[in-house]
């Protein structure tokens, strides 16, 4: 049982929940490409420069000015370039050979945001789970949030978020909600940076642990079969609407951030872990 568990956490609706799967399968989907040309939007401290005459260096100028101009997801990459330069390089030199190739099309800036936290999460996301408790923990909390916040508009679009399914109406609602979706990334780049820094050892989850969380989850009126749909991964013989969906990953995400901080901060440590390793 403890074994089963341990790959429900790995293969579950929870990894997808604390880690904003929805956010990285966004730069995978159909929002790549803006809807037209980027309107060239004046920012004070950004003195427009010369076009430089090699197109790769025109286009990386060109993304550059894109972020530059997207006021929301500044800070995550002034962040991003202070904690981690190779990797920010690195992101920009592939949307500039990417844009260089392309020629006049235009990719949207929500998903020079999506792919940056897709690949640092991907080449750095481990750490994450070495985290001081504040900023490890801020991850999760941010995710009840923007959970709460899908479903208060939609309870379909919430429901598919936790299973990292995304279409059009997610695409949407990130583009409405661009300052929460910058929250989203600077949580989690904070979170790798503090794991690197701190390099804090938790051990992964016991039996106990899990028994401890299940009882929490009793403790708020889930029933077994709901229960077991979250810890054990198993599929009810009548599946759960997409509103009773929308309300067990809230209370899931509730109810792990009410148990004992060591308890808590092991099965955050080991779902980040998991995440970044799938």
């Amino acid at each position: 049982m403890f074994l089963e568990r341990l790959l429900a956490l790995a293969t579950g609706a929870i990894v997808a929940i604390c880690l904003g799967l929805g956010l990285v399968m966004m730069a995978l989907g159909p929002g790549k490409k803006a809807a037209g040309p980027a309107p060239e939007i004046p920012i004070a401290d950004v003195a427009p420069a010369p076009e430089p005459v090699d197109p790769r260096l025109a286009a990386r100028a060109r993304v550059e000015q894109a972020i530059a101009a997207a006021q929301e997801y500044r800070m995550f990459f002034l962040r991003l370039r202070q904690a981690f330069p190779a990797d920010y390089a690195a992101a920009i030199e592939a949307f500039a050979d990417e844009r260089a190739a392309e020629g006049a099309q235009t990719t949207s800036v929500d998903f020079y945001l999506a792919e940056s936290v897709r690949r640092l999460r991907q080449a750095r996301g481990v750490l994450a789970a070495k985290a001081e408790p504040v900023a490890l923990s801020r991850v999760f909390d941010l995710q009840l949030d923007v959970l709460r916040a899908i479903s208060a508009e939609n309870e379909k679009l919430c429901a598919a978020f936790l299973y990292g399914g995304v279409d059009q109406d997610f695409h949407s609602f990130a583009a409405r909600r661009r300052a929460l979706a910058a929250e989203m990334a600077v949580v989690g780049l904070e979170a790798i940076a503090s794991g690197r820094a701190s390099q804090l050892e938790r051990s992964a989850p016991s039996e106990e642990d899990f028994r401890a969380l299940e009882k929490a989850l009793a403790a708020r009126g889930l029933r077994k079969p709901e229960i077991d749909s979250l810890l054990d991964g198993k599929t009810p013989d009548s599946p759960f609407d997409d509103k009773k969906t929308c309300a067990l990953g809230q209370t899931y995400l509730e109810a792990l951030r009410a148990l004992p901080e060591p308890i808590r901060l092991r099965i955050y440590g080991l779902a980040v872990e998991l995440m970044a390793r799938s």
